[in-house]
Order: structure tokens, then sequence, then C-alpha cells
């Protein structure tokens, strides 16, 4: 069955999510290799090339990392062929040692890579504008702000990389790359050439560093000259407007609405820039010759504003006098995503047309209302989540312990674990792979007087990712600490991306798994392993961990709860028998709600008991453990 992203049909239209648009760009502009490492927002571009990969001419790839993906997608355009890396905001600084000597020692074919933004911190541990990096490295960045522009662009990103021999950067938010709109298909491409590395032609930038980013400069300037009649850059408004909004990416919509909620029309024109770096200097400067009083409208950092301001400087002489307001001013959140209500205040207070966005009195009644109907709930793990039992059984063996021992994390499902949702036992959570770097440091400190036991965890996915050379330099040192993998067979946090130790691709084809534990044995560590379900075991299994002198690891190993549904493997079940329940009177208020919490267990206000969620209770069994009565136990199923 052909998939449909990859139907032969220019000119139809299709409702495309943002990242499938670019999707679509790379197989239009005939790509070779497509590789990532799972990241939201990022993610479904990769995902939705990977089930389209049978009816394409193209290796799709879940790469270890994002710095080995870039390096395999460069390998395509080092042999004249065409190669894309997608990635979120955090991925791009594993891959910028890499890209920063890319752009030195250039490419053959065409190479492009994808960053998708997260203002806010959706999915993400932090907000991080990567558009830094494309003045860092002098790479062209090209910033898309329709779904259609998110295909277009793409594949003109593609070309524009073979006319300058240099990487060129895609730049996404979430709210373009997880929204929807229409886009027109365009034709696919035609037979692919022949990869060949021609050995005359190096990609090194020694023994003259100082030459190749000469050359580099050159490039750049060239390519500041293609982007001075760029379609993707255009004004549209009135002649001599009140309010010359400059914008980028998703702030067109936000733009485009402000401008029509209010009827500004006439007042306010909208100069929109797709090209934001290298800026198109005379384009802008013909544009800011009718300006009195600009407004820079772009998601995270101020950066085509101070692109802008600088130019503007450079140019003040033969300028208007012109204010100047924007991220750095603080007329527009710092922090945070935008969205039309922002605009629509702004454009009001400053063409005097104040328009309430929502009355005071409805802001009010919503925020009663929710504190009325919806109970407050953090943030937990999914019904039969292994973590939820590592976490518990992790909390009774520290406190069993003793000695304040503390524990060193990272980002993942398991990142959750620095809240209520496993009681706050992680401590530090950085990078990923940082909980075993920063418990290598920490045990080093143990020949200095810190008394405290050390523990470091980290996901299976993040395993490969990350944690490798710590756990490496780990060993030669001697640091001492006990390292929890918490394997779950899955890239869960993102989607369900495949890694090294599962024996699959990203396209479902096999291949020879990468034991978690062998690579820890061949690294010199003594390894155990065992169910985080079975929490005597495993609490007992950390006990000997913290009890150790020297590094070790322990692998808590078993199937995520969401992964096992999918595969079809039968949930178990989990009856309550209420006579034994003593609700209230059982440990710290009622223990396996108000302590455990797991969401397959509720509170019956009635009978004062327990009850079971048997639409989501995975059977797992860990509440059975935990229960001082015994009123929870598990039921064979057939």
């Amino acid at each position: 069955m052909v998939h449909p992203i990859t139907q032969e049909s220019p000119d139809q239209v299709m409702l495309l999510m943002g990242n499938e648009a670019i999707a679509r760009g790379i197989i239009e502009a005939g790509a070779s290799i497509a590789a990532a490492y799972p990241g939201n927002p990022s993610s479904d571009i990769v995902d939705t090339l990977a089930k389209a990969a049978k009816n394409l001419d193209m290796h799709v790839e879940w790469s270890v990392n994002e710095k080995v993906a870039l390096e395999v997608a460069a390998a395509a355009a080092m042999t004249g062929l065409r190669g894309v890396s997608a990635m979120k905001q955090n991925g791009l600084n594993v891959a910028c040692d890499f890209l920063l000597n890319l752009n030195l020692s250039g490419i053959r074919g065409g190479l492009v890579l994808v960053i998708c933004d997260d203002p806010s911190g959706i999915s993400s541990t932090n907000e991080q504008d990567s558009r830094l990096y494309a003045k860092m490295g002098e790479l062209p960045l090209l910033e898309p702000s329709t779904f259609q522009e998110a295909k277009d662009m793409t594949r003109e990103a593609f070309e524009l990389s073979e006319k300058l021999g240099l990487p060129v950067l895609l730049h996404s938010v979430t709210r373009l790359s997880h929204a929807r709109g229409n886009v027109t298909l365009g034709p696919l491409p035609g037979p692919k050439g022949k990869p060949s590395f021609d050995r005359s032609r190096p990609f090194v930038n020694v023994p003259a560093p100082a030459n190749a980013h000469r050359r580099l400069k050159e490039k750049i300037e060239r390519c500041r000259d293609i982007f001075e009649s760029s379609p993707r850059n255009f004004y549209q408004g009135p002649e001599r407007p009140d309010v010359m909004l400059i914008t980028t990416g998703a702030g067109l919509f936000y733009s485009l609405e402000g401008v029509e909620a209010l009827g500004l029309d006439v007042q306010v024109g909208i100069l929109k820039v797709g090209t934001t770096f290298p800026l198109p200097s005379r384009f802008l400067l013909k544009h800011l010759k009718k300006a009195q009083q600009v407004v820079f409208v772009e998601e995270g950092a101020p950066f085509l504003e101070s692109g802008v301001k600088e130019l503007y400087a450079e140019h003040a002489a033969g300028l208007p006098s012109i204010s100047f307001l924007g991220k750095a001013e603080g007329a527009l959140p710092q922090v945070g995503e935008l969205n039309p209500d922002v605009m629509i205040r702004l454009l009001g207070r400053l063409l005097d047309c104040p328009r309430e966005t929502r009355p005071e009195s409805y802001e009010h009644g919503i925020r009663a209302a929710v504190d009325e109907l919806v109970p407050d709930r953090d943030l937990a793990f999914c019904a039969g989540c292994p973590h939820r039992a590592t976490y518990w059984a992790i909390k009774q063996a520290l406190a069993l312990d003793g000695r304040n021992g503390f524990v060193c994390g990272d980002i993942g499902c398991y990142g959750m674990g620095g809240g209520p949702a496993g009681w706050s036992q992680m401590n530090t959570m950085q990078a990923m792979g940082s909980g075993a770097g920063v418990a290598a440091g920490m045990g080093q400190l143990t020949n200095m007087g810190l008394d405290q036991p050390v523990v470091a965890i980290c996901g299976d996915s993040t395993f490969y990712h990350a944690a490798i050379p710590a756990l490496i330099n780990a060993r030669q040192h001697g640091s001492n600490f006990l390292f929890l993998v918490l394997d779950n067979d899955a890239t869960a946090m993102t989607g369900f991306q495949p890694h090294p130790g599962l024996g699959t691709t990203a396209t479902g084809q096999a291949a020879p798994p990468v034991a978690i534990g062998d690579l820890c044995r061949a690294m010199g560590y003594p390894v155990d392993m065992c169910d985080p379900y079975d929490l005597k075991a495993t609490t007992d299994a950390i006990m000997r961990g913290l009890e150790h002198e020297g590094p070790q690891v322990l692998i808590l190993k078993r199937t995520c709860a969401l992964v096992a549904a999918r595969q079809g493997i039968p949930p178990g079940r989990v009856i309550l028998d209420t006579d034994r329940c003593i609700g209230e009177n059982c440990g710290c208020g009622r223990m396996c709600t108000s302590a455990f919490r797991c969401p397959g267990l509720g509170w019956d206000p009635v009978t004062k008991t327990a009850r079971i969620d048997q639409a989501i209770c995975t059977g797992c069994g860990v509440c059975t453990r935990i229960c001082p009565t015994g009123a929870l136990k598990t039921e064979a199923t057939s």
C-alpha cells in the first residue's frame, strides 16, 4: 500500500501537520538519507518518513543521538546526494560540535538540518532559541510561517545547500510543527544519482582553518545576495504604516490575526521575513524607510529583532527615526509562547483602539469553574508504569540505608521522579546522560568526605544516547556510585521509537540488538538485573548496591505498560477484598491512593474503601505488594 505522503499527485491539496509537510518537502527534494534521534516537537518528521520508507528510495533511521544523526545525513551530502537530519532544540546542542566544523569543511550535495524549537517547554526541560546557532556557525537559516512554506522551503533549502556547498538550517516551532493546514503537493523527483566520494576534494579544515573560515564568509555573503530576491520575504499593508510588524515563522499568524481582529489593515503593515540569517539587507532597508514604529513579532529570543536593529544602526544616517518595540524592550513577553491575544492587546494600546480579548468577568468565571469542577492533578506515571515501582523501591532503600543518599538523573518519562509522581526522589536533572556524568563526579567526592550514597538513574534509550561516555569515565577513575538503568524497551517519552537494544530499525527491519548488560560488563562493571514489579527483590538489590564499594550497574527490566498493550500482551487483573480494606485507617491515610497513587486506583466515598478502575488498570500487581492488609490481590486471567 502506497503511503499517502508519497503519492505522485502534483497540485493535489492535502491536510498536513507542519512536520508532515516538512517530510513531504524532503521527499520532493529527493533526499537519500534521513536520520534523527527522537525529540518532540521534531519526532513526527522521521516518524512519517519511516512509515513511508517502503515507497521511497531513501535510508531512514533513528540514530543513537543527534550528533551521529547529523553525521550520517552528512555522508550523503559528501558523496553528492542529499541528506537531512531533524532534531529539537536540545538535540542541536548535542550535534553542534560536528555542525560547527562541517560549516568550514563544506559539502558537495545538499544537507538540511531541521530544528524544531519548543517555546514554553511544552515537551522539553527548557526554552531555547536554536536560531542563535545560525549566527554562530554562519549558516543559512530559513523560517517557514505557513504549512505550504514548510514543504516548499524544505525543498528550497536543499537547492540552496547545493548552491553554496553549506548545510542549511530550517527552523520550526511547536505551533507550526504540530498544527495542521492545507498543502498543495509538488512533483516527486526523478531517479537519484549514484553516490561517489571524490578523494581529491577532502572535507577537512586543517591545516588552514582561517582559510576555511574566509571561504565560509564568502559563501554567506553569496547567500545574502540570493535572499535579497527570495519570495519568502514580502511586505503587505499601507505604503506609510503607522505601525510596521516585522515577523517570521509562527509570528506571521499572530500578526495577521491581531490586525484582522482590530480592523487595522489600513494602519498596520506586515513585513514577513523567511530568510532570517543572513538578513536580506537591501530588502529590509527599502521597507524600513517607510516605517515610523516597528514591532518585532517572533517566537523565542529577539533574534530577528537584534539583526534588524544592528542593520538599522549601521545605516541610520539614511533612515528615518524609528521607534522599535519587541522582546528586548519588554513589549512582548520574553518567555513562553506568543498568541493572538498578546498581539491584540499590544496593537490596541499602540493605536489607541483597545479591545478586551476576554472580559475580566469571563476570566474569573472560568477560574472559579475550574477550581470547582476540576480536581487538582499532578503529573503522574501511567497505570502499570515500571518507573513508579522503581521509585518506590528507591525511596524504601534509601530510607532503610539511613545515610541520606540521593539520586542524580536526567530526561525521560522517569524525569517525573523529581516531583510528586516519584516522591521527589530524583535530585538532579539536566541533559540526557547527565545523571551518570554528575554521579561520576559525586563519586569522586567520597575521597573528600562525602558520606552519602550516590545513585544515578537513566532510561534505556538515554543510555545509548549519552550515558556510555560517562560510564567509561567513571570506570576509569573509580567513581563510587550505583547506576540504575530503567529499561522499559522503548523511547517512551517521544513516541515509542526503537533504539539499539530492541532488535529493530525505524522502518521495522530486524537488526542485531546491542544489550545494555553486555556493554556494561565489557566496561568492567558488575551488573545485576531485576524486575521492578518485584518490589522486594528490587529494594534488596538497591540496598546491596548502596553497600557495595566502587561503581556498579543495576538494570531494572520491565516493558513499558503502553508498549505491552500495543504488543497485545494481555493485562493481568487486580481485585479488591472490601472486607480487608480499612480505608483511611491504612498507613498514611489510604496507602494505595494517597501514597502510592497509581491512576488505576481510586477512592469510593460511599464505601470508604479503595476501588480499582479496571478500564485502565494493567494488573501489574505492584499495589498488591504495598497493601499492608492484603486487600489488593492479583487474579489469574485466561
